[in-house]
C-alpha cells in the first residue's frame, strides 16, 4: 500500500480517502511478478527487447510498448509481445516514470519526463534496428503519453504510427472519483507531491490541458484509439478517442459485442484488442476483427 494512503486524519474522512485512493491502485495496477533482472532474460527468451532483431521488409518498424500507469515493461506485455514477435515484428518495451524505492509498479513519475525516457528509448531502437522509424502501442498512460513525446519533443519525425489500448487522452474521472478530491484539502497537492504521474492523468490537469491545446494530432504520425465500454479506469470511456486527420477510433464491443474487457485486460490478455493493434500496425494487410479473432 502506497505512503500517502494514510495521509486523512479523521475516521471517516480517512475511510473515504482510502477508498478513492485503493481505487486509483486497484483499478489501475496489472500484476507484478517477477524481479527486474530475471523479467528482462525471460522478455528475451520470449524474442522481445532483443537488439539484434533486424525489421524485415514485410515488418519495417520495430514496434515500442509503452506499459500503463502500475505497470512496467515485461508483465503489461506479456500476450502481446509474444504475439506481435509471431508475426514477425521486432518488438521492444521500456521502463518509465519510476519513483526511488518502489520497484516493479512505475509510470508514477512526472508524465513530461516519462515522455523524456520514451524519446531516449526510441533512439536506441532506432540505432540498433537501422530502421528510420519506429511504431508505438500503449496501454492506458502508455496510450496516452507518447502524445507528449509527438507534440513537444519532436516525435513525430521518428513515429509512423501511434496505437493507443484504453488510453486517457483527455486524462480521466475515475469514474466521478476526482471529483472528490476538493473534499478533501491537502490530499490533491499530496497525490501531486508523491505520485505526479496520477495527478498528471487527472481530467483538467495542468498537464492534460497543455497537451491537449492546439488539437489531439500532430501532422505525419497514424493514429489508432482501441477502447472498451466497459473501462472503469478511464471514464467517460469516449473521452478516450482522438480527433483529427489519420485517426480511427474503435470501440471493441463494435469488434465483438460478447467482449467484456475492462480497463487491464483490453491491454493485457485480450487477443481481440491484440488483433486490431495488428491491423493497426500493418493496415495493408488488416482482415476483420471478430469474436473469432481471439484463436488467431
Amino acid at each position: 500500500m502506497l505512503p500517502w494512503i494514510r495521509a486523512a486524519r479523521v475516521p471517516r474522512t480517512r475511510s473515504l480517502l482510502a477508498a478513492l485512493l485503493l481505487a486509483l491502485t486497484v483499478l489501475v495496477a496489472p500484476t507484478a511478478t517477477a524481479s527486474a533482472a530475471p523479467a528482462a532474460e525471460a522478455a528475451t527468451s520470449r524474442g522481445w527487447n532483443d537488439y539484434s532483431c533486424k525489421p524485415s521488409a514485410a515488418h519495417p518498424r520495430p514496434v515500442v510498448l509503452v506499459h500503463g500507469t502500475f505497470g512496467n515493461s515485461i508483465d503489461n506485455w506479456l500476450v502481446l509481445a509474444p504475439y506481435l514477435v509471431n508475426r514477425g515484428y521486432c518488438v521492444f518495451s521500456l521502463d518509465y516514470g519510476q519513483l526511488p524505492g518502489v520497484p516493479f509498479f512505475h509510470g508514477l513519475g512526472p508524465i513530461d519526463k516519462s515522455a523524456e525516457q520514451l524519446d531516449v528509448f526510441v533512439d536506441k531502437v532506432l540505432d540498433a534496428t537501422g530502421a528510420p522509424k519506429v511504431d508505438i502501442v500503449g496501454h492506458s498512460q502508455g496510450g496516452m503519453m507518447p502524445n507528449h513525446y509527438l507534440k513537444f519533443l519532436g516525435g513525430a519525425d521518428k513515429v509512423n504510427a501511434l496505437v493507443g489500448i484504453a488510453p486517457d487522452n483527455h486524462g480521466t474521472t475515475l469514474l466521478g472519483l476526482t471529483e472528490l478530491l476538493p473534499f478533501f484539502p491537502g490530499v490533491e497537492k499530496f497525490i501531486s507531491d508523491k505520485t505526479p504521474g496520477l495527478a498528471d492523468q487527472i481530467a483538467g490537469s495542468p498537464f492534460i490541458t497543455r497537451l491537449t491545446a492546439g488539437g489531439d494530432t500532430v501532422p505525419g504520425v497514424r493514429y489508432t484509439v482501441i477502447a472498451t465500454k466497459y473501462d472503469q479506469v478511464v471514464t467517460p470511456y469516449r473521452t478516450q478517442y482522438l480527433d483529427g486527420p489519420n485517426v480511427r477510433n474503435v470501440l471493441l464491443q463494435d469488434l465483438c459485442p460478447l467482449d467484456f474487457s475492462e480497463h487491464v485486460a483490453i491491454g493485457t490478455i485480450d487477443r481481440i484488442a491484440f488483433h486490431e493493434v495488428a491491423n493497426a500496425l500493418d493496415p495493408a494487410r488488416a482482415t476483420p476483427t471478430t469474436c473469432a479473432s481471439v484463436i488467431g
